[in-house]
C-alpha cells in the first residue's frame, strides 16, 4: 500500500474517532430535552386535575343539603335547592301611654303587640307555602295560610288566606311600616281574607298587578269564612315606569290604584259591619246594634310612593261604600280617608317601601350604631253624613277623625329596631257634650325579628 493511501486511511479513522463522541453528546442533549418536555406536560396535567378537583369541591359545597342561618332566617334545603324550609318570625313589644285623658280612652300598659312565627317552604322548586299565626295580645289568630304556584314572574297563582290586594300601607309588612300603627285609611280596607288570586310583575318590575276572588270581609276585617254566597272581586295595579333608569330622580316613583267590589248580606245577629279605630287603637266609630250590611260594597284606593336617597314619601286615598239597612231604611253609605306620610334617614340610608338595612349594623365596639330615621304624617277619616242619626249615634260615634304624628326609628339591624311615636287625634262628634276628647298618646316599640 502506498504511503499516500495509508495516510488517507489513518486520517479517516481519526476523524471517525473524533466524531463519535460528539454524536453521543448530541443524542444525550436531545433525550434530556424530550424528558423535560414530558415532565412539563405531566405537571400541567396534574395542575389541571387539581383545579378541577377544587372547583368540584366548591360546587358541591354550594349545593350541599343542610341548615344555614342568615339575616333572613334559618333555612333547611336540599342539595339541588328544589326543597327549602325557612323559619322566621318577629316580636313587637310595645309600651302605650295616653296623655291627659280625663275620660279614660285607653290603658297605659306594656304589652306584646305582635308575636308571630313564620314558616315558609318551597317544594318541587316552583311551589311555595306560608303559615303565620300571631300570639300577641293574649290571643291566637291565624293571619297567613296560603300556597303559591310560580309559573313565571309574570304569573303566580295564590290560594288560601292572605292580604287582598286593596289599600297601600296595609300591603306593607308590620315590620316595614314607618309608624308603630298604620294610618287612618287602613280602617277602610280589608285585613285578611280567604280566596284565590293571581299576581305578578311585568316589564322587569315596572308593572305589578294582582287580581282575585275572595269571600269578602268588612273594612278592617280578618275572616276565615263567609256568611253568604256572594263573593268579592279585588284587584290592584301599580306602576314604576322609571324603575330601570339608574340615576334618574324619578326611578323611585310609583303609583297605582286598587279596589274591590262585591255584595255583603248581614243580619241583626251578624252585622258584617266594621268599627273604626284611632292610631291609638281605640274605637271611635261603631254602627248601631240593629244596623247590618245589606247590598253592594265597593272600595277604591289610589296610591303613590316616591323615594330618593334618604327621603321617602307615601300617600293614599280610600273610598269605602256599603249599603246598610236598619229597620225599613237602607242607605248607600260612602266613607273616605286619606293620609300623607314622609320619612328621612339622618344616617344617609337609601329609603324604601320595605325595611332598610343600616349601612353600619349595631356594633358599639366598632363605633357602629345603626340607622336613625325621623317620620311624620297627617291623615283624616270622614264618615258619610247620611250615617247619622239613623245608622249610628252621634253622641257615641264620631263622624270625623283627624290625626297627625311624628316618630323616631332606630334600626340596629334589619328587622331589629326601637321606635317612639307621638300621635294626636281630634274628633268631630262622638260625645254627649259634643266632640270626643282629643286622643294623645305615646307609643314605644322594641322590635326583634328575622
Amino acid at each position: 500500500m502506498k504511503i499516500r493511501q495509508r495516510f488517507a486511511i489513518a486520517l479517516a479513522l481519526g476523524l471517525f474517532t473524533v466524531a463519535q463522541p460528539q454524536q453521543s453528546v448530541a443524542q444525550q442533549d436531545t433525550t434530556l430535552a424530550s424528558q423535560v418536555q414530558r415532565l412539563d406536560q405531566q405537571l400541567r396535567v396534574l395542575q389541571r386535575l387539581r383545579e378541577l378537583e377544587r372547583d368540584s369541591i366548591v360546587a358541591a359545597s354550594k349545593t350541599k343539603a343542610g341548615l344555614t342561618a342568615s339575616k333572613d332566617g334559618f333555612t333547611i334545603k336540599s342539595a339541588d335547592g328544589d326543597f327549602q324550609l325557612k323559619l322566621r318570625g318577629y316580636l313587637q313589644a310595645d309600651g302605650r301611654f295616653f296623655l291627659s285623658d280625663s275620660v279614660v280612652q285607653g290603658t297605659n300598659t306594656f304589652f306584646l303587640r305582635r308575636a308571630r312565627s313564620i314558616l315558609e317552604a318551597t317544594v318541587f322548586k316552583y311551589i311555595d307555602f306560608r303559615l303565620m299565626p300571631d300570639f300577641g295580645q293574649g290571643t291566637t289568630v291565624l293571619f297567613d295560610a296560603y300556597g303559591d304556584i310560580r309559573f313565571r314572574p309574570a304569573f303566580v297563582l295564590r290560594a288560601g288566606k292572605a292580604k287582598p290586594p286593596v289599600g297601600f300601607e296595609r300591603l306593607q309588612s308590620a315590620t316595614d311600616i314607618r309608624f308603630n300603627e298604620r294610618g287612618l285609611p287602613t280602617n277602610l280596607v280589608p285585613n285578611r281574607d280567604v280566596g284565590l288570586q293571581a299576581y305578578g310583575d311585568l316589564g322587569g318590575g315596572r308593572v305589578a298587578y294582582a287580581a282575585g276572588v275572595f269571600n269578602g270581609v268588612p273594612d278592617l276585617g280578618n275572616g276565615d269564612g263567609d256568611v253568604s254566597d256572594a263573593k268579592d272581586f279585588a284587584a290592584r295595579i301599580f306602576l314604576q315606569p322609571f324603575l330601570k333608569q339608574t340615576g334618574s330622580l324619578l326611578s323611585g316613583l310609583g303609583f297605582g290604584v286598587s279596589g274591590s267590589t262585591g255584595i255583603e248580606r248581614g243580619s241583626t245577629t251578624a252585622q258584617q259591619l266594621p268599627g273604626y279605630r284611632t292610631p291609638g287603637q281605640a274605637t271611635f266609630f261603631k254602627y248601631s246594634a240593629t244596623a247590618f250590611a245589606n247590598g253592594h260594597r265597593r272600595r277604591v284606593s289610589p296610591q303613590l310612593y316616591f323615594a330618593t336617597g334618604p327621603l321617602g314619601l307615601l300617600g293614599e286615598y280610600v273610598i269605602s261604600t256599603q249599603e246598610v239597612t236598619k229597620g225599613a231604611t237602607t242607605a248607600n253609605l260612602k266613607h273616605r280617608a286619606w293620609q300623607a306620610q314622609g320619612s328621612f334617614f339622618l344616617t344617609g340610608e337609601k329609603n324604601s317601601y320595605k325595611t332598610v338595612t343600616p349601612k353600619k349594623v349595631f356594633d358599639p365596639t366598632k363605633g357602629a350604631w345603626g340607622a336613625i330615621e325621623i317620620a311624620a304624617r297627617y291623615g283624616e277619616l270622614k264618615l258619610d253624613d247620611a250615617t247619622f242619626p239613623t245608622y249610628a249615634t252621634a253622641t257615641t260615634a264620631a263622624s270625623k277623625a283627624r290625626a297627625w304624628g311624628v316618630g323616631l326609628n332606630w334600626y340596629l339591624a334589619k328587622y331589629i329596631k326601637m321606635a317612639v311615636d307621638y300621635e294626636l287625634t281630634k274628633f268631630t262628634g262622638g260625645a254627649t257634650t259634643g266632640d270626643r276628647e282629643t286622643e294623645q298618646f305615646v307609643d314605644t316599640r322594641f322590635q326583634f325579628g328575622l
